[in-house]
């Protein structure tokens, strides 16, 4: 590749419903220089996540919207080249939002550096990053589960429910899985531990959590919404606790379905429906941190990685991602550490 090269991401045309990959484009920009109180980061391991494809629509949300020309954005995690910013040198390992680019420009507030002594870096982004951090929060402040309760996971396979599963085995707890494929399945039941997983694909979801959830439903961590989710609220117990985390099977609509038909089931439970950011517990990331970190050290926790090679597929990989295709944590391989 020719020096002074930084390929990027950008956003062409904003997408109609599914994402294509004419909507994204590859382009080519010198390499950055930063200025003072910056870092230049060589981009290593980049995370793809389904909530991106909120962002390339042009509406309200929690974060603004990618604009059209502009680098698509993500977190990731890369090598310092050079730094003009005090406490952090050339060689450091640090992550932040690089963005979808090989070089990006980090400050004093999105640089964070990597203790590489948790695992391999790319855990950083993963099972000890946004993920992990989210399944920690999402199950214990707002699902609050207690020894005993049964606690059912959608999305159950990918980087943040496979995570809250084994959360909710740790704290003694019934675990039923959701996820759409029998590998999917066997994958959380055979290896992480799972009591019982439901293949939304091939199974009756309604009459499986019947099957599977003998005592009701305590705990519900919703990452997907739609019918998945219609078909475990008649299930809630009294005083049940559903933690909105993501709702992967609406984010290509351009209009929010409308369901105030379940809310039945909220009321006659008694139930509290609460949705969340992980940024909320921000102050306490390095708690979850540490105690994510120790699970994963004592094989409390497993994890997957669903690696794709090089930058350039990277755009394949995130559409592939909102269709269920990945298998796990999903990064791409930018560079060789």
């Amino acid at each position: 590749m020719p020096e002074n090269v930084n390929r990027q991401w950008i956003l062409k045309t904003r997408p109609d419903g599914m994402p294509k990959e004419s909507d994204l484009d590859l382009i080519e920009s010198p390499i950055p220089e930063p200025k003072h109180g910056e870092i230049l980061v060589k981009n290593l391991w980049m995370s793809i996540d389904p909530y991106m494809r909120g962002r390339l629509r042009d509406g309200p949300s929690y974060a603004p919207p990618v604009a059209i020309g502009g680098v698509l954005q993500g977190e990731s995690v890369g090598r310092v080249m050079e730094s003009r910013l005090d406490g952090f040198k050339a060689g450091d390992i640090v992550r932040g939002h690089i963005g979808w680019q090989e070089y990006g420009i980090l400050g004093i507030t999105g640089a964070h550096v990597v203790d590489t002594s948790l695992g391999p870096i790319s855990t950083s982004i993963g099972v000890l990053g946004m993920p992990g951090l989210t399944a920690y929060f999402g199950l214990l402040e707002v699902n609050r589960p207690q020894a005993g309760d049964t606690i059912v996971v959608s999305a159950a396979s990918g980087a943040v429910g496979a995570i809250v599963g084994q959360l909710a085995k740790i704290m003694g707890c019934r675990t039923v899985g959701i996820a759409g494929s029998d590998e999917k399945v066997s994958y959380i039941v055979d290896e992480l531990g799972f009591d019982a997983g439901i293949n939304y694909k091939t199974e009756d979801v309604s009459v499986a959590i019947a099957e599977s959830c003998p005592n009701g439903v305590d705990g519900y961590f919703d990452n997907v919404g739609g019918e998945i989710t219609e078909a475990v609220m008649p299930h809630f117990n009294l005083y049940a606790r559903m933690a909105i985390c993501g709702r992967i099977s609406e984010y290509n609509d351009d209009l929010p379905s409308m369901g105030p038909r379940v809310l039945r089931y909220v009321h006659a439970a008694q139930a509290t429906v609460e949705g969340f950011l992980v940024f909320r517990w921000a102050d306490r990331y390095e708690e979850g941190r540490s105690r994510l970190a120790q699970w994963v050290r004592d094989g409390q926790i497993k994890y997957k990685e669903d690696v794709v090679e090089g930058f350039e597929n990277s755009a394949k990989a995130f559409i592939g991602q909102l269709g269920g295709a990945n298998f796990g944590k999903l990064l791409i391989k930018v560079s060789d550490e």
